[in-house]
């Protein structure tokens, strides 16, 4: 064909450098393709209706109050679900969390609501032990796990809890879109979740096996969860939720990816924070799955594109690959905001260029070390995941011990 012929013809031409970058930005566009296809695929699924309504505990583990956790637990309170209780736990009794659930108390007399205050620690991560805490109060033997940034339908629990009627599904769990304040920050945190994460993860569950969980929404069989060893088994690991899947995929049962998606309240904080809380989620998928997010790199293709420009010292041919991805991720946006069901500002358009090299430089950064910081504890990250307080900061702490 004429085209194959004029593809070798143009291979010939180019230098070493050039052909390495061609193909980079070609692979980029073929991936974006494929994840867009995948993405509107997986708008037109819809979670089976559940034949039976099992009981639910609701496992809530709070830390502070962003401004907008009272909305995020008054949703999960007008439930359209016969039977279900959300415990709240916090580890100290002054949190701000803890006036915020007594005005829901107030508000949904009719819900059984529970604050759990234990300072009980089992681990190194205290979200874990927040959650182990939680479940010795727990009645029911169906159980959902969902973060308190999370803000869900009146329809969520029975979407959820249905898929755990075969026995051979262990967890269920589900993937989350991310909803913007008013701040730029949190417009450039939604965009990662909307046009990075979420079609990245979906993408991931259609070339393999699903082996993990999202920590969005976990739901599982308390039988399941003492299989596993309990939340201890998970307590000094900083992906608690990706190893939770992993141990049930070991024992043979399904983790299963129930089509549903939450909102991610996306916090309005400061650029320095958001670059910070991407850094510890970009060494955290660097140290569970390093050989895909190391090919993860050639999907951005706006920075490659880029690259190969400032290289090529202004090649026409990278110039072109620029303006393809530019709108290549211009006409994703469209197709994922209608896939997620969110609603795109045209105003926000010049931040998709700006949004992927942000991406790009975090994902960089992420190889150049092993520490991360979560709730302004610095932590050093294992390479099987496990994390513990910052070695240097130990050392620190005996010598002036010692000295003491």
């Amino acid at each position: 064909m004429q085209w194959i012929r004029d593809a070798i013809v143009l291979a010939d031409d180019l230098s070493a450098i050039d052909l390495i970058f061609l193909l980079a930005v070609v692979f980029a566009a073929v991936y974006w393709v494929a994840a867009f296809v995948g993405v509107a695929r997986y708008a037109c699924r819809r979670p089976p209706p559940p034949r039976r309504s099992p009981p639910v505990t609701v496992l809530k583990p709070l830390c502070g109050d962003d401004g907008q956790l009272y909305d995020n637990l008054a949703a999960l309170c007008r439930q359209d679900y016969p039977t279900f209780e959300i415990l709240c736990g916090v580890r100290d009794p002054d949190d701000a969390a803890v006036p915020v659930i007594d005005r829901l108390a107030r508000d949904f007399p009719g819900v059984e609501l529970t604050l759990i205050v234990d300072d009980r620690t089992i681990g190194t991560n205290r979200k874990v032990s927040n959650l182990a805490n939680l479940l010795r109060h727990a009645k029911h033997d169906t159980l959902i796990i969902a973060d308190a940034d999370i803000r869900v339908g009146a329809d969520y629990i029975a979407a959820v809890a249905g898929e755990l009627e075969d026995r051979d599904t262990g967890m269920v769990t589900c993937l989350y879109r991310g909803v913007a304040g008013s701040r730029l920050s949190s417009t450039l945190g939604a965009m990662y979740i909307n046009e990075w994460f979420f079609p990245a993860a979906l993408m991931g569950t259609w070339i393999e096996t699903l082996r993990h969980a999202f920590g969005a929404t976990i739901a599982c069989r308390r039988d399941t969860l003492h299989a596993i060893g309990g939340f201890e088994a998970v307590a000094n690991h900083l992906a608690d939720d990706y190893m939770l899947g992993q141990l049930v995929h070991r024992l043979g049962l399904r983790v299963v990816l129930v089509p549903y998606l939450v909102d991610n309240v996306v916090p309005d904080t400061s650029l320095s924070a958001l670059a910070i809380h991407e850094l510890r989620w970009a060494r955290t998928f660097r140290t569970l799955r390093p050989l895909s997010y190391f090919c993860s790199l050639l999907t951005f293709g706006i920075p490659v594109s880029l690259v190969w420009l400032a290289v090529s010292l202004g090649s026409p041919l990278a110039g072109g690959a620029v303006l393809v991805h530019v709108g290549l991720r211009w006409l994703g946006r469209m197709v994922l905001a209608r896939a997620i069901g969110r609603d795109v500002r045209a105003r926000d358009v010049w931040l998709v260029p700006v949004r992927d090299v942000l991406s790009f430089l975090i994902a960089l950064a992420s190889f150049l070390g092993r520490t991360v910081r979560w709730n302004d504890t610095e932590l050093y990250v294992h390479p099987d995941g496990r994390v513990e307080p910052r070695p240097q900061a130990n050392a620190a702490g005996r010598a002036w011990e010692r000295s003491a």
